[in-house]
């Protein structure tokens, strides 16, 4: 009969903290028109309506007749953000693994990608308000509903043909992206009307992915669409129709004296957004 020595039994302690699973970088940030460096509380986007079709000129030497150019403006309003970690003063010397050794602004870093992320996605399906305030939702001429049925080939067709109806496509110089989930994935590569046999369909079943350009769109997997009442509501947008601005962005890592000089990690940002063209938005919903 063998001995057991448990109690003299040591344990390797990890020196590394690993963040666990989580989305790390911005997945719609440059899918939008990005104005840059903002200053100020808010930023506009100017707009012109279409002018009508040029009419023909059958007087000579005749009076100029004007046509109308139709302006309109609209608001994005900058809204501010800030996290922060703390390490205690004591804790520093007795840790093996250390998280101010960029484990922590990574963090950080990663939670101001997906709040962006979140911001965008907003923009691009609320209300977008004017300069005198009034708010514009999204016609329902841009909406798809969910009809009891999941993510259809249909329902792709039916965005597809709005943007080229509004002119919104790669026709008149357009980038089409469109957010897919885990449940659209599903969908997608279960429905044997997208999944053809054809050589982009095959590479999808092999990578078991839509990412990339198909059928128009740039497909980007963001997880976290609208989810309400059991229906999802997922976006397809082009570039343009969405104005992004970004006030500051800054990570710091400081000593608090006032906190018993315990090490603090932050990070503070300043963003707005607003939807500039509802033509360009398609909001389509499924179960």
């Amino acid at each position: 009969m063998s001995n057991t020595i448990t109690n003299a039994f040591v344990i390797q302690w990890d020196t590394t903290i690993r963040q666990q699973a989580q989305q790390m970088d911005s997945r719609l940030g440059a899918c939008v028109t990005d104005r840059g460096n903002i200053t100020g509380e808010s930023f506009t986007a100017n707009r012109l309506a279409p002018l009508d079709v040029m009419p023909e000129n059958t007087v000579r030497h005749g009076d100029t007749v004007w046509s109308e150019a139709t302006h309109s403006t609209r608001v994005a309003l900058m809204k501010d953000f800030y996290q922060a970690l703390p390490v205690d003063r004591n804790d520093e010397p007795k840790l093996l693994a250390n998280p101010l050794n960029g484990s922590y602004m990574q963090s950080l870093i990663a939670a101001h990608n997906r709040k962006k992320d979140s911001i965008i996605f907003a923009a691009l399906l609320g209300n977008s308000q004017t300069k005198d305030g009034s708010l514009v939702a999204l016609p329902a001429g841009q909406k798809i509903v969910a009809g009891g049925t999941g993510f259809t080939k249909a329902k792709l067709l039916t965005a597809r043909k709005i943007f080229r109806k509004n002119e919104a496509d790669n026709h008149n110089g357009e980038e089409l992206y469109i957010t897919y989930n885990s449940e659209m994935l599903e969908d997608i590569l279960a429905d044997t009307t997208l999944t053809s046999a054809d050589f982009m369909a095959v590479k999808m079943l092999q990578d078991g992915d839509v990412s990339g350009n198909w059928l128009g769109f740039r497909w980007k997997a963001y997880e976290a669409i609208n989810l309400s009442g059991g229906t999802y509501s997922t976006v397809a947008w082009a570039k343009s129709a969405l104005h992004w601005g970004t006030g500051y962005t800054e990570g710091k890592a400081s000593r608090r004296a006032d906190k018993k000089d315990l090490m603090q990690v932050s990070m503070g940002a300043s963003h707005g957004a607003t939807r500039v063209e509802e033509e360009k938005v398609v909001q389509i919903d499924f179960v």
